[in-house]
């Protein structure tokens, strides 16, 4: 009895925890691809991104924030995604970054990099919002 007892407790107890949120299951989904940013208003401030970061025409940053040592910023374009990733490897190229990492598939696609002083790391992740507008995720970290 004392053994049935204690299983019908663990029982109530796992049940009363319940499963995961919808919110919680949609931050799992969307870790390790970025989030994916399709629309928004203008933020005011800065960005947070390093000082010399390549300016790309037409980008709208939406969010800033600092998370630990990293700064996250998202936005969108209203280019397409083919365009905007070979925008930002000139312009990572021109401003004298080491591209770490590149790549593009269908429907996405990233760039790692190293500032031109080496301080700072981090990725561009772009996202296909539709044929004419990209998601923008970027992260910056010291290296």
């Amino acid at each position: 009895m004392k053994k049935t007892m204690m299983a019908l407790m663990l029982v109530l107890t796992l049940a009363a925890c319940g499963g995961k949120s919808e919110a919680e299951k949609e931050r799992e989904e969307e870790s390790g691809r970025g989030t994916v940013t399709c629309e928004g208003s203008a933020m005011s401030g800065e960005t947070g991104l390093p000082a010399e970061f390549p300016t790309i025409e037409g980008i709208t940053y939406v969010e800033s924030e600092q998370t630990g040592p990293t700064q996250i910023v998202d936005g969108y374009a209203e280019e397409g995604l083919e365009g905007l990733y070979d925008e930002f490897n000139s312009a990572f190229e021109e401003a004298g970054y080491t591209i770490l990492f590149h790549e593009r598939e269908e429907d996405d696609a990233e760039v790692s990099y190293r500032t031109k002083d080496g301080s700072t790391e981090g990725q561009v992740a772009l996202r296909s919002c539709d044929e004419d507008k990209t998601s923008v995720h970027i992260t910056a970290r010291p290296a």
